[in-house]
C-alpha cells in the first residue's frame, strides 16, 4: 500500500501550487469581496488544459487519473474555493457526456469542452427538489422529432456560460419515478432557455450560481444524453459520486489554507509576553487540525483510487462527509486562533469560514452521505477494513 504521490503527480501538484500562489491567492480577497467574475483565471484554466481533466485524450482532453483530479480541486480551493466551482460542474458534465453520450454527442461537444471553448454545468436541483431528485417537476414531452421542456432549475453553477447544459427532466411518469427520468443537453441560445436571476450566497463567490427557467424549450431528440430515455437518474448519480471526490478535495484545500493561516498567525501574534504558538491551548488546536486534515486528505485520495476500480459509492461518501466536516471544524478553529482578527475581512479565515459550509451541503448533504454509507454497510456492498 503506497501513500505517496508518484513523480508525475508531484510535478503536477507543484505546477498547480505555483499557479495558485502566483495568480489566484493575490487577487482572491478583493475579487471575492467585490463579486468580480474571475475571467482572467478562467483564461488561465483554458491555457493549462484544466477544462479537459475528465475528457478522454482522443477528444483532446487530459484524461487525468482520479488522484490528479482531486489534486486540481484541492490546490485551487486552497487559493479560492469559489473559482474551483468553475471547473467542478464542468468536469462532471464533461465526464458524463464522455461516459454516457452517443458518439455523435461526444464528437460534437467534447473537443470544445476540453479546451474551454465551450463550458458546461449540470442542472439537477429545483426549488422544490434538491436531495429528493425523484421529486423534480421539470418535464420534457415528446413532440415528433423534438422534446418540449418546461420547468425551473436552481443553484446552477456555470449557468450563464454553459453550452450545452445537461438538464434532468421527467420524460415519462413511472413508478418508481427514477425510471422515467432523462438528461437532455440544452444548447445556449435555445429559445425559452433563460437565466432568471443570480442567487445571493453566504460564500462560494467567484462563480455564478443561478436560477434557470425553461419555458417551451424545443430541442431535437438527438439531444437526449445517450439516446435512450429513462437513464437520467443513473447518469446523474454516477456523476455525483465523482463530484463527491471533487467536494472532498475542495474541503481539504480549504482546511489546509485555514491551518496554514492559523499556524502562521500563531507564530507572529504575541500575548502575555510570548508568541501564542507557545501556549498549550493553541498547540492542541493546531495538532487536532493537522491530524484531521491529513486524515481527510488520505481518505480523499483513497476514494479517488477506489473510484478508478469502479468501487466508489460508499468510499466517495465517506471522503466527502469526513473532509467537509473537517473543513467546518478547522475554519472555526482557525478563526478562534485569530481571535478578533479572524472576524475581519483583512484576514483569509473569514472567507474560509463562509466557504466551508457549502461542502457539507453540495453533492448531497452530509446526512445523505451517512445514509449512503450505512446502506452500503448493511447491504454488504461495503465494509470497514477493505
Amino acid at each position: 500500500m503506497d501513500f505517496e504521490l508518484n513523480d508525475e503527480q508531484r510535478l503536477f501538484r507543484q505546477t498547480l501550487r505555483e499557479f495558485v500562489d502566483a495568480e489566484i491567492v493575490p487577487v482572491a480577497p478583493e475579487w471575492e469581496r467585490t463579486g468580480r467574475y474571475p475571467a482572467e483565471i478562467v483564461e488561465r484554466f483554458k491555457e493549462m488544459g484544466l477544462f479537459g481533466i475528465t475528457v478522454p485524450e482522443e477528444y483532446g482532453g487530459l484524461a487525468l487519473d482520479r488522484v490528479s483530479f482531486a489534486l486540481v480541486f484541492e490546490e485551487i480551493a486552497r487559493g479560492w474555493m469559489g473559482v474551483a466551482g468553475v471547473l467542478g460542474s464542468h468536469s462532471l458534465s464533461a465526464w458524463m457526456i464522455a461516459k454516457y453520450g452517443t458518439e455523435e454527442q461526444r464528437k460534437a461537444y467534447l473537443p470544445d469542452l476540453a479546451t474551454g471553448a465551450r463550458r458546461t454545468g449540470i442542472a439537477l436541483t429545483e426549488p422544490g427538489a434538491g436531495t429528493d431528485l425523484q421529486g423534480i417537476a421539470t418535464r420534457a414531452v415528446r413532440d415528433g422529432d423534438h422534446y418540449v421542456i418546461n420547468g425551473t432549475k436552481t443553484w446552477i453553477t456555470n449557468a450563464r456560460h454553459a453550452d450545452p447544459m445537461p438538464v434532468l427532466v421527467k420524460t415519462s411518469v413511472t413508478d418508481p419515478a427514477h425510471r422515467g427520468m432523462s438528461l437532455i443537453l440544452v444548447e445556449a441560445g435555445t429559445p425559452g432557455y433563460s437565466v432568471s436571476r443570480d442567487l445571493p450566497k453566504l460564500g462560494y463567490k467567484g462563480t455564478e450560481t443561478c436560477e434557470v427557467v425553461l419555458e417551451d424549450v424545443r430541442v431535437p431528440v438527438s439531444a437526449l444524453l445517450g439516446g435512450v430515455e429513462g437513464r437520467g437518474m443513473q447518469q446523474a448519480l454516477s456523476a455525483l459520486e465523482l463530484g463527491r471526490i471533487n467536494i472532498a478535495a475542495r474541503a481539504v484545500g480549504v482546511s489546509q489554507c485555514a491551518y496554514d493561516a492559523a499556524l502562521e498567525y500563531s507564530r507572529q501574534r504575541r500575548a502575555f509576553g510570548r508568541h501564542i504558538s507557545g501556549f498549550q491551548a493553541i498547540q492542541l488546536k493546531l495538532a487536532d487540525m493537522a491530524t484531521e486534515i491529513q486524515a481527510a486528505r488520505l481518505l480523499t485520495y483513497w476514494a479517488a483510487v477506489r473510484s478508478e476500480a469502479g468501487a466508489v459509492n460508499a468510499e466517495a461518501a465517506m471522503a466527502k462527509y469526513f473532509a467537509s466536516e473537517t473543513a467546518l471544524r478547522t475554519t472555526m478553529e482557525a478563526m478562534r486562533i485569530h481571535g478578533g482578527y479572524g472576524y475581519s475581512q483583512e484576514f483569509v479565515v473569514e472567507r474560509l469560514y463562509r466557504d466551508a459550509p457549502l461542502m457539507a451541503i453540495g453533492e448531497g448533504t452530509n446526512d445523505v452521505q451517512r445514509m449512503v454509507i450505512a446502506k452500503s454497510l448493511v447491504s454488504g456492498a461495503a465494509r470497514v477494513g477493505w
